[in-house]
């Protein structure tokens, strides 16, 4: 099942081109992310207080449009299983208006503890068990 969350472009995340910079999509893919974990019970500043620590070894975006101020669309997230200690979010922004597809996302990641090591917390395996 896809998960959705909703955006409306401000007009500071626009370059001198007024267009959404590069870099914000990122923030909002990172934001949809920390909402998908939340509505599946993880709370991603508590798993930091924990020395979980949950972090993005690859993140690919090929971008399509463009996002204008006022702006509304949305981030839908996929989770995805990679591998006994990776997961990934294949992600889509796509405007509102139109239904068009503004970028592909893909943003692969795994969880360390204190020591750096990568392991995989029950708390997140049971979410990519039950979404994938």
């Amino acid at each position: 099942m896809t998960f959705k969350v909703d955006f409306k472009v401000r007009d500071y995340e626009c370059d001198l081109q007024g267009i959404v910079n590069n870099s914000v999509y990122f923030n909002y893919l990172e934001h949809a992310r920390h909402e998908f974990l939340y509505a599946h019970g993880i709370d991603f500043a508590q798993l930091a207080k924990d020395k979980i620590n949950l972090v993005v070894m690859r993140s690919e975006m090929d971008y399509k449009h463009s996002l204008l101020p006022g702006d509304e669309f949305y981030v839908a997230v996929e989770p995805q299983r990679i591998s006994r200690l990776k997961f990934a979010f294949k992600q889509t922004v796509i405007r509102k208006s139109d239904e068009k597809v503004i970028l592909n996302a893909l943003v692969i990641g795994t969880s360390v503890n204190e020591k750096g090591r990568p392991f995989l917390p029950e708390q997140i395996d049971n979410v990519f068990k039950t979404t994938t």
